[in-house]
């Protein structure tokens, strides 16, 4: 099927397909709010075919890519095992840890910064804002 005629309806469509409920896709895809008017739209026979030929293509992709990403390297990996040396256990080591990375079993080191903020309605005196959080150079005077 070929994208919808209209821009609107089409973008609406893409936006369904990826997960976006009705209503916040059809007020994302340039319609006015209203939730009656996206049930309406998302249950149009040509709107709802192409909804799920895209949510097919999208599914096919994940898989396609994943699996044949996946069985390359194991190739790539395997062969250059064959060829032995330095030079081929070296892209066969590269090639099983990006299918071990591909596939979730390694995951580089990455610093994780967790700032915690609570928010009040009551402000802070000067004396609470210093002793949490230290002197201000220069200050605010």
């Amino acid at each position: 099927m070929a994208p919808l005629r209209n821009g609107r309806r089409e973008r609406f469509a893409q936006l369904v397909a990826e997960g976006n409920a009705a209503a916040e896709a059809y007020a994302e895809a340039g319609f006015r709010a209203d939730r009656k008017n996206a049930h309406r739209l998302a249950s149009e026979p040509t709107v709802r075919a192409r909804i799920a030929e895209l949510q097919e293509r999208g599914a096919m992709r994940a898989e396609i890519t994943l699996a044949d990403v996946t069985a390359n390297l194991k190739r790539i990996a395997e062969a250059a095992e064959e060829e032995g040396g330095a030079p081929g256990l070296s892209v066969a080591r590269a090639a099983w840890m990006d299918v071990a990375k591909l596939n979730g079993l390694v995951v580089d080191k990455s610093e994780n910064v967790n700032i915690h903020h609570e928010i009040s309605d009551k402000p802070m005196s000067e004396d609470e804002w210093t002793a949490q959080y230290g002197a201000s150079e220069g200050g605010a005077g």
